[in-house]
């Protein structure tokens, strides 16, 4: 092998021929300042080099931007293809020259060349119309409208990363059906496969001029033997009876790049579905596995080691591990739905599905392999991607990108290589070995349901083997079981004993079981569930430690399934989202709500709601979160929604009545929601309230005065929170706590609510009036009602008539609503439970707030308790007792909601002695409860 001073040499004398060449043809080569730079691109590009003869003008121009296709004129249609490929051959010396100057980066380059051809391909489909219409006429539709080709652009070419000599995968489709109007009339699918013809070869001819751009059509339905044109109904239906997985992969890329842009946005508005799976669907991976493996075999069958794009390590790994991550999750995650590899590889680490140092050195390794695959191919604008055999044209690449010689080149190739092979490598092993001896479980299960001993299940650890082994052989014997295909069957083969184990660890073996067979019995139709479980362990241990311990989150995700996504590692394990990243996810899913679909936007933020819900549930239960910030988050969730509804609930009033002039309406939250208490399941106590004038009236069409219209805006949001959707509904509201309660006005007027808490509220309402809080709606109408309630709670009382009002009311609602007994307590309404407290802390603020004015501003329980504590009112030393005792029994009261129990729970010694500080506390306040 020559040593690197005689290829050195080489080069050299090949440089010297090459500018000798040029400066022929354009004299101002031979400048010495031109020459070192004309120098750097002799190495780095014959083709180069050979359009600068060829093109000697290109010279002067070499650092202007890229320009667009000269007009093809349809008076010079025999001069299109030298147009085109002239203008091609400009345009790709100047990346060239720019790469090699290290003016572009590698994203730039691939930028521009994936420019030149989007540029060329709707030059020459808006030339190649005018013959068409003058022989055949335009096609039109049933209803004469016009119809026009659409051009997708697929692979690198729809990624805006192009290679420099790329060919284009290109799939032609057209809107509707119809004929030409001309005089020789031609159906649709005629015209347009004459168009799409037409355009291939325009585009990659072979002529004295070279060629375009190399045109790829196998990518389109039912590939090389598939029809060329096809209308977009025929594309869905296609997709939606045909298309696998790698066409779902092909189709990540995919975008109009000519033609009717905006239709063909549309198109793949509709095959979004096929695409991206509402759900993580990791029922994709053994398709996934399948195509890997046969990128393995295609490896070693070609013996493509030292290919860049093919060889191991190489460029098709980055991009098979990036789109195969999409298509697991991007339906969930609109985010990771982008063309580009670097940006959805970005997005990948910022949502925690590749660790952010991974993403960086797979950023790094394919940015070095694109890169050097381009100067390969820009040597003599050839598709290839492996180092050349020749050691001058492998000595030459070497140089042109800095190094010595071949030998570091390599060196560093390799250690590129080594990373993505190493995570391509893993991406799709399976996440665990089933290769252990057949267990006992195992072979039970597969013995229903005729066979199977139920002395395995005791021995396993369940109390009630008989009960749960005829569980287990009623779910066996019911249809979607018997009906599973031989992948869905294996994949519940693989799911359910360890479902088994799992639940018999658990530490409620016996209620365990029988949820989880709910949810596998909920889910066994759609095999992407199974898929999911059976590749996540961890997802199927909490799965098991939910059922376990929690009522309603198994009732949950039997009824709503996609909450399964919520078991995986980075979301149940991940940081919960705190109050202002809940308010921002609300905020995104609204802004990508359906206009116009109401059924569909409540669907989506039931959805919603049913994700974060979950994953505070989880945390709770994890002690990954105080129960106090849980019922926080759960109030943040309830208030950013409502806030959503209320705009939709005014924008569907507005389109049939308008509005009412400089009036609005304002929701406030009572009770928990107040209080930022929110439990799981609790419903919402709100409150309405305007501030319009007694004759104001909408300006719409239809106008309505002022009460009806913010009334019938009231109805409105409370039938928007209470419609059922596939999600579920979101919250059950609670009315009653208005002025005059269920007589009363759906909707009041400030003036009205003012003169009602003046005149005639009683004293049970003014201590609600401690927790309302302004949710949501128009800014005025919130504020004067804070200015109502601060004034009312700062009024003067007589101290003995009040302690007795409260002490009534509280009697009163113990004797009617306090479950306690002997062997449980009522944590919520029995003796120095949580509404003592609560009514302890609402008296001393209706009788001190007038000379202490901060009583009026915290809503929430352990904020009241610091402001009366700041102000003197409890007992010395009593404010860490009091929190801990109101966090004890909140965390109480959850445990028991989440698993559906009443809020019931055995004494013991922690929450004897917080409730003796409950009692101390009401005591010294002359309030004996």
């Amino acid at each position: 092998m020559p040593d690197n001073e005689s290829l050195d040499h080489a080069v050299d004398t090949l440089v010297e021929r090459a500018l000798a060449r040029l400066a022929e043809r354009a004299p101002a080569a031979a400048s010495p300042s031109r020459r070192p730079a004309l120098a750097k691109l002799a190495i780095a590009s014959d083709f180069a080099i050979d359009t600068l003869v060829r093109q000697p003008a290109l010279l002067e121009t070499l650092d202007d931007p890229l320009v667009t296709v000269p007009d093809l004129g349809a008076d010079a249609a025999a001069d299109w293809p030298s147009l085109l490929r002239r203008w091609r051959a400009r345009q790709s010396t100047r990346l060239v020259w720019r790469d090699v100057m290290g003016i572009d980066d590698v994203d730039a380059t691939l930028a521009g060349a994936s420019r030149i051809a989007d540029q060329a391909l709707q030059a020459g489909v808006q030339a190649l119309i005018g013959p068409l219409e003058q022989a055949h006429g335009l096609v039109r539709n049933q209803d004469g409208q016009v119809q026009s080709l659409v051009v997708f652009g697929l692979g690198k070419l729809g990624g805006h990363e192009l290679n420099f000599s790329s060919d284009v995968d290109l799939v032609f489709a057209f809107p509707e059906h119809g004929v030409s109007d001309g005089p020789r009339p031609l159906e649709a699918e005629a015209w347009f496969t004459r168009l799409g013809q037409r355009l291939a070869q325009l585009l990659g001819d072979v002529t004295g001029d070279g060629f375009c751009h190399r045109v790829d059509l196998r990518l389109r339905p039912f590939g090389a033997s598939g029809r060329l044109a096809l209308s977009f109904g025929a594309m869905e239906q296609y997709y939606q009876r045909e298309g696998r997985d790698w066409e779902r992969y092909a189709w990540i890329k995919a975008r109009p790049v000519a033609g009717d842009l905006a239709a063909g946005q549309r198109l793949l508005d509709t095959l979004r579905p096929f695409v991206y799976r509402r759900y993580l669907d990791y029922s994709a991976l053994d398709g996934l596995r399948e195509m890997k493996a046969l990128i393995s075999a295609e490896v070693q069958r070609r013996e493509l080691a030292e290919d860049l794009k093919l060889g191991p390590g190489g460029i098709r790994e980055v991009e098979f591990l990036v789109q195969a991550l999409q298509l697991i999750r991007a339906g969930r995650e609109p985010g990771l739905r982008g063309r580009s590899l670097l940006p959805v590889l970005a997005a990948l680490a910022d949502a925690g599905h590749v660790k952010a140092a991974t993403a960086q050195r797979l950023a790094t390794a394919y940015r070095y392999l694109r890169r050097l695959e381009n100067r390969v191919q820009m040597l003599a604008d050839q598709q290839v991607h492996a180092l050349p055999d020749d050691p001058l044209l492998r000595h030459r690449i070497a140089r042109g990108l800095g190094h010595p010689g071949e030998g570091e080149l390599l060196a560093e190739l390799d250690g590129h290589r080594a990373v993505v092979a190493e995570e391509f490598s893993g991406l799709l092993e399976a996440r665990r070995r089933r290769k252990a001896p057949v267990s006992s479980l195992v072979q039970y299960w597969r013995a229903l349901p005729d066979g199977g001993d139920p002395a395995v299940l005791a021995d396993a650890g369940f109390e009630n083997a008989e009960i749960q082994d005829a569980h287990l052989r009623d779910f066996a014997r019911t249809p979607a079981v018997r009906s599973l295909s031989s992948r869905g069957r294996q994949r519940l083969d693989n799911v359910l004993p360890e479902l088994l184990a799992a639940a018999a660890r658990s530490q409620a073996p016996d209620a365990a079981l029988p949820r989880g067979l709910a949810l596998l019995q909920a889910v066994t139709r759609r095999t992407s569930y199974l898929a999911l479980l059976d590749e996540q362990p961890a997802a199927l241990a909490r799965l098991v430690d939910v059922t376990a311990r929690s009522a309603l989150l198994s009732e949950r995700l039997a009824a709503h399934p996609l909450l399964l996504d919520e078991l995986l590692d980075t979301r149940a394990a991940g940081p919960v989202p705190d109050d202002g990243e809940i308010t921002e996810l609300v905020a995104e899913a609204a802004s990508r709500l359906p206009p116009g679909d109401i059924e569909a936007g409540l669907n989506a933020l039931n959805e919603m709601r049913q994700a974060i819900g979950f994953r505070v549930a989880l945390a709770t239960m994890g002690l990954r979160l105080p129960p106090v910030q849980s019922a926080s988050r759960l109030a943040t969730l309830a208030e950013s929604l409502l806030a959503v509804l209320l705009r939709l609930a005014e924008d569907d009033l507005a389109r049939q009545h308008g509005r009412v002039p400089g009036a609005g309406l304002a929701v406030l939250g009572y009770g928990s929601l107040g209080g930022r208490e929110l439990g799981f399941g609790s419903d919402l106590d709100l409150v309405f309230l305007h501030d319009a004038p007694p004759d104001a009236s909408s300006d719409g069409d239809r106008p309505l005065d002022a009460n009806r219209y913010f009334g019938r805006l009231a109805q409105r949001l409370v039938s928007l929170l209470g419609t059922v959707t596939g999600a579920g509904k979101l919250y059950e509201v609670d009315v009653r706590l208005r002025p005059d309660g269920a007589q009363g006005m759906l909707v009041s007027s400030l003036d009205s609510f003012a003169d009602y808490q003046r005149q005639r509220a009683w004293t049970w309402e003014r201590q609600a009036l401690v927790r309302a809080r302004p949710i949501a709606g128009a800014p005025a109408v919130l504020d004067a009602f804070d200015r109502i309630r601060r004034d009312t709670l700062r009024t003067p009382r007589e101290p003995d008539a009040l302690r007795d009002d409260v002490l009534k009311m509280r009697r009163r609602m113990r004797a009617e609503l306090d479950r306690s007994n002997a062997a449980r307590f009522d944590l919520k309404q029995g003796e120095g439970g949580l509404v003592d407290l609560e009514f302890l802390l609402q008296a001393l603020v209706l009788l001190h707030a007038g000379e202490h004015p901060a009583l009026c501003e915290p809503r929430d329980t352990p904020g009241l308790l610091r402001a009366v504590d700041a102000a003197g009112l409890l007992p010395p030393g009593s404010l860490q007792p009091l929190l801990d005792a109101h966090a004890l029994m909140v965390d109480m009261g959850l445990d028991c909601t989440l698993d559906q129990r009443p809020r019931l729970v055995p004494p013991d010694d922690a929450l004897d002695a917080a409730r003796a500080q409950v009692r101390i506390a009401c005591q010294a306040s002359q309030l004996p409860f």
